[in-house]
């Protein structure tokens, strides 16, 4: 490609509106422009980067024996109602109508489509297992869509789903396409790190996500300085050391005006360990709708309000007002566990606990000496806390828990029969009764990975891309005006471009500086220089971007440049 007749506008500064690194060099890089709020044109050199990573991930997909198809973008209310998700999924879904009044949505995900498409065509077991694949623009009404394309309304995304006999063959599949994760990650020369997750709104009994480690990355990863163990921070779990407080009879203290966990344990003279926290929440969805909940936590540990929302089967929880606080017996300020008026959920680090500090559910008084056995006796324990650094680790003995931020790029899921049994995905097993079908999905943020690449290959002078994901393999620079230097370009060129060689040829009438400046910021892997001066030594100058050069005769350069390349993939 000529660079006179391509369309790559660059700029000399950083937008305004972009704050991460990706997002400024995408855009100074010429490879997208934005069009509205979360949606992006993609540029011709935007476009190259997003199919070669969708090639390779083609290529690892159709190698597990994956089918690729295409799915509708727009899909009818009909199958969303019937999932259950139509109203639960949120403010996320587009929804809209059509000139007949038609409920339709724009797909954020896939599941029900493919369970549609499914149903109609799975007859017997010996069809199973099966997995459909496709790579499509997705979108999501994102409430504040930031970061370029790291968090947009309209994405590329791969999406998978399988269907299955029973469950050990899903599990089967769950660990292939585990596996193939890793390979397209690696494949696209990326620090990552998969971590159990959270199903989310996706659903379902197991998950993993895949994160590429990045400060810039919006997600929190906890992993274990000894073993393998990592997890998103609202699925992980860890041992804390609990402090063995002495029992004591229950004992009514007044603390006047003294709220807050700091200063009731200060007020006190004790540990804020010692002390328990009630929370108080209104739960949203699942079989507890409506209904208001109290979560108990050690006074040192957060709660992870995702846990908590699991533990419910619920959609969400939010504080409780005062009105719900008095409702169930309850003093702002003074909430303790103690003759509550709804359901109590515990930290499993309160089990056993005694000595403890508790709102007394009286005005500026606490209570001290509260034992979970003696004075909690239908306690209900589950995890609720937030891991912390330092924690110790559950699974080894000899690790403990560090935190690290991560781009969440790909995500794997168990869902089971949580779709598949509201769409009436069956099929005649092998006793010749009719069975439902089992499910998984996997899904690959594709034009995130663009971002994420970025937010680890880059310098002060622009993108270093991986040569398999360049857009170009090498650009081209001719040095001045000469028509000599013109003329062997020119046939240098042709020569690479016959060769296989991905090539953009600089011949612009710019300045030097501005050419290598553009190839740096452009992040194309390697040089060529073509001037005066090396042609009248014969020696052809080849730089690798931020790396090594090396001088070549001309009748060499096309040899000398198959060679490196072959080498570097």
């Amino acid at each position: 490609m000529r660079y006179s007749k391509f369309l790559a506008p660059t700029l000399r500064d950083d937008p305004a509106d972009a704050e991460v690194i990706s997002h400024k060099l995408l855009l100074r890089a010429g490879f997208i422009r934005r069009v509205t709020s979360g949606v992006y044109d993609y540029l011709p050199m935007g476009l190259r980067v997003l199919r070669k990573i969708e090639n390779i991930i083609r290529e690892e997909m159709n190698r597990t024996g994956a089918q690729e198809l295409l799915l509708p973008m727009v899909q009818p209310a009909e199958l969303w109602q019937q999932s259950g998700r139509w109203d639960k999924y949120g403010s996320e879904l587009l929804r809209f109508k059509d000139r007949h009044a038609h409920e339709s949505c724009l797909g954020p995900t896939h599941e029900e489509v493919i369970c549609d498409l499914v149903k109609r065509e799975l007859r017997s077991y010996k069809q199973l297992p099966m997995n459909l694949y496709q790579i499509q623009s997705k979108f999501r009404d994102e409430v504040r869509p930031r970061f370029g394309l790291m968090r947009g309304r309209e994405f590329v995304m791969k999406d998978a789903y399988s269907f299955h006999a029973d469950e050990a063959s899903l599990q089967e599949e769950y660990q292939t396409m585990f596996k193939t994760y890793q390979r397209i990650f690696t494949r696209l020369s990326l620090k990552f790190r998969p971590v159990e997750a959270d199903t989310g709104s996706i659903g379902g009994s197991q998950s993993h996500e895949f994160h590429v480690l990045a400060e810039s990355g919006e997600d929190l990863i906890a992993y274990c300085t000894h073993c393998d163990y990592a997890a998103n921070v609202e699925k992980a779990v860890a041992k804390r050391n609990i402090t063995a407080f002495v029992d004591a009879p229950l004992q009514h203290i007044d603390t006047p005006n003294v709220t807050a966990v700091e200063d009731v344990a200060k007020f006190l003279g004790v540990a804020k360990e010692q002390l328990m926290k009630t929370l108080v929440y209104q739960v949203v969805g699942g079989q507890y709708d409506g209904q208001v909940v109290a979560a108990c936590l050690r006074g040192d540990d957060e709660l992870q309000a995702i846990k908590l929302v699991r533990a419910l089967g619920a959609d969400e929880v939010m504080l409780a007002a005062d009105t719900d606080l008095e409702a169930v017996g309850a003093i702002k300020g003074f909430v303790g566990p103690q003759n509550l008026g709804c359901k109590i959920l515990l930290d499993e680090s309160l089990d056993d606990a005694m000595g403890m500090v508790v709102g007394s559910n009286m005005l500026n008084q606490h209570d001290t000496g509260f034992s979970v056995l003696r004075d909690l006796p239908e306690a209900v324990f589950v995890d609720l806390r937030a891991v912390r650094l330092n924690d110790g680790c559950k699974h080894c003995d000899d690790g403990h828990i560090e935190h690290a931020r991560g781009i969440e790029v790909g995500q794997v899921f168990a869902l089971g029969q949580q779709y598949t049994k509201p769409l009436d995905v069956l099929f005649q097993d092998a006793n010749g009764k009719r069975a439902i079908a089992t499910m998984g999905c996997y899904g690959i943020g594709v034009s995130r990975l663009i971002a994420a690449v970025i937010e680890q290959c880059n310098d002060e002078f622009g993108i270093i891309w991986p040569l398999a994901l360049a857009p170009f393999q090498v650009s081209m620079i001719t040095m001045g005006k000469s028509e000599r230097a013109l003329n062997a370009s020119e046939k240098l060129y042709q020569d690479l471009l016959d060769a296989g060689v991905e090539v953009l040829w600089d011949e612009r009438k710019e300045r030097p500086g501005v050419k290598f400046k553009d190839a740096e910021l452009m992040g194309i892997p390697y040089h060529i220089v073509v001037g005066d001066r090396g042609l009248d030594a014969d020696a052809i100058e080849i730089r690798q971007r931020a790396g090594n050069k090396q001088e070549v005769p001309m009748a060499d350069v096309v040899k000398s440049m198959l060679a490196i390349l072959s080498q570097a993939n």
